[in-house]
């Protein structure tokens, strides 16, 4: 059970192409934007389809993975977990982002 404590999964699409960012290091960092769509019927019969969006980020070789496979559009699958970071601003606001740390990618077909 303690791989159930913080663990997300999601299908979605990428709203933008990957923002790929390359350290000194050679290391990489691949930021993603994902939409999730939901739909249901109303109280008046209509469908409605909701979409939510969701900051993600991707390390290394996941981070390749984005960068050499996926564009705007393409369907994929995330698993990951809840990650917050706080920081402050340039007018020193202080903030909080929370972003899904990804582990693992699925290609999916889609859109792309």
């Amino acid at each position: 059970m303690n791989n159930l404590r913080n663990k997300v999964q999601l299908i979605g699409n990428l709203g933008q192409t990957p923002e790929i960012i390359n350290f000194e290091n050679g290391n990489k960092l691949a930021k993603i934007r994902l939409a999730t769509n939901e739909g249901y019927k109303n109280q008046k019969g209509e469908y409605v389809d909701t979409v939510q969006w969701h900051n993600a980020i991707a390390w290394g070789k996941q981070a390749e993975l984005f960068e050499k496979y996926t564009k705007k559009g393409q369907e994929v699958a995330i698993e990951g977990k809840l990650v917050t970071r706080s920081y402050e601003t340039k007018e020193g606001e202080k903030r909080t982002n929370t972003e899904v740390q990804i582990s693992e990618i699925l290609l999916l077909g889609g859109k792309a």
